[in-house]
């Protein structure tokens, strides 16, 4: 059964079906022959309606909305010019600061697609103009989007915390340590870039200009007060979170910056209708995957082919952090959370790991697969936004591949690192 569930799932997928057809195909097959027949699909079809019912994916449309308003707003311009007047002037100050704007507005967006579009279609032209090759530019802007997967709000933990009922809340706290850590590594090696190919500097704000842009920037850096300390004060769910950041957006992009009017609303509107649509389409048909492979118990014999019950907590982490890696490296993220999760779920449970940690640790690995050859998604949305081609957007990765699994290495080591701000708020 399992072999033949997965050789549908490849073929459908080569043929070139989106990918809720094949899963939404092996579901049913799954079922004909668990069942014998398709006597009872409304079983079938009640499991996937389960799948959406959780309250908590509430937040999701409610950040994708968020994100749009922020996205066609003034809120990316004005983060990435604070960022740039204060470090701006150093060495590979540009390249820090495109890292470094990515991470602000992963902290308001939690999207890594709308994290490329927002703030690589700026920047990318000011790199270039600096002397920064478009190959190491277009790495950084799509790896370093990556961490709006980590840094919350998160669509990527949301949908893990409902999948594994992990608390969201405790999985937002614990994304920001591996951020920065990512985001320290990033830094680094743009500096030692810049300097190995003499990039030259750009000119050093005044403090008259820092004191102007951190003015401009106040009003956008209420979006992760707002989402955090909300969440770690008790005052909000991360679903109550999330409609409060749709408030914020309307009131600081249609009243406060009047950069939108009313009409823009119908196109933004629109754009969230149809992620969410195809998000929320997801997780139903991949809910109804999960039961079926569940009640089949072809998790346990997965994992009892590859000996991973034995394996102990690190081998558990390693295992997860390959298959995870390897899958978002042909699939979407959503997809790969919806579909291993409950495969690995007996070794975690059995492992004794912190669902937390393992939140992160997919969060992160889902994250380095969506910017990894040959089809991680955020490769195709650079090359839809910026009109590359394929070879040369994926040209200067292979650094910033190594920089993202080695923190997931450290993470794995010294699991403090993503911990240590969820013990303090929760423990």
């Amino acid at each position: 059964m399992t072999a033949i569930i997965l050789s549908i799932m490849i073929v459908l997928l080569l043929l070139g079906f989106p990918m809720m057809i094949p899963l939404a195909t092996a579901a049913f097959v799954g079922f004909y022959m668990t069942f014998g027949g398709l006597g009872q699909m409304e079983t079938l079809i009640q499991q996937m309606m389960g799948g959406i019912r959780p309250t908590a994916l509430i937040a999701v449309p409610m950040f994708i909305l968020a994100a749009d308003i922020m996205t066609r707003g003034q809120s990316a311009g004005r983060l990435i010019d604070m960022v740039m007047s204060f470090v701006g002037h150093i060495k590979g100050g540009l390249a820090v600061s495109t890292a470094a704007s990515c991470t602000l507005f992963g902290a308001v967006s939690g999207s890594t697609q709308a994290t490329v579009v927002a703030v690589g279609s700026p920047l990318r032209p000011r790199m270039l103009k600096a002397g920064y090759k478009d190959s190491f530019t277009l790495a950084l802007i799509i790896n370093s989007s990556d961490i709006a997967f980590l840094i919350p709000p998160s669509i990527g933990m949301i949908i893990y915390g409902v999948i594994s009922g992990t608390s969201i809340g405790e999985l937002f706290i614990a994304g920001i340590g591996p951020g920065l850590l990512i985001l320290a590594m990033f830094s680094v090696y743009c500096v030692i870039y810049a300097i190995v190919h003499k990039v030259p500097t750009e000119p050093k704000s005044s403090w008259k200009e820092r004191t102007l842009a951190v003015r401009d920037a106040l009003w956008p850096l209420g979006f992760p007060v707002l989402i955090v300390g909300g969440i770690y004060g008790g005052i909000f769910s991360p679903t109550e979170a999330a409609a409060a950041c749709v408030l914020y957006a309307v009131l600081l992009e249609f009243v406060i910056f009047r950069s939108l009017k009313l009409p823009d609303m119908y196109a933004i509107a629109k754009s969230t209708g149809l992620i969410t649509a195809v998000v929320f389409i997801l997780v139903a048909v991949g809910n109804g995957f999960s039961w079926i492979i569940s009640f089949a118990q072809i998790p346990q014999t997965l994992l009892a082919a590859f000996g991973i019950n034995e394996a102990g907590p690190i081998g558990v982490l390693v295992a997860i952090s390959v298959a995870f890696f390897i899958a978002c490296m042909f699939v979407d993220p959503i997809v790969v959370i919806l579909v291993l999760t409950p495969i690995f779920a007996p070794a975690i449970a059995a492992s004794g790991l912190d669902p937390v940690l393992v939140g992160v640790l997919i969060t992160l690995q889902v994250a380095i697969g969506s910017a990894t050859p040959p089809f991680g998604c955020d490769i195709f949305t650079a090359i839809a936004i910026f009109k590359r081609p394929y070879w040369e957007v994926i040209r200067g990765t292979p650094p910033f591949i190594f920089m993202l699994i080695l923190s997931a290495a450290l993470i794995i080591m010294f699991p403090q690192i993503a911990l240590f701000l969820r013990d303090m708020a929760y423990l």
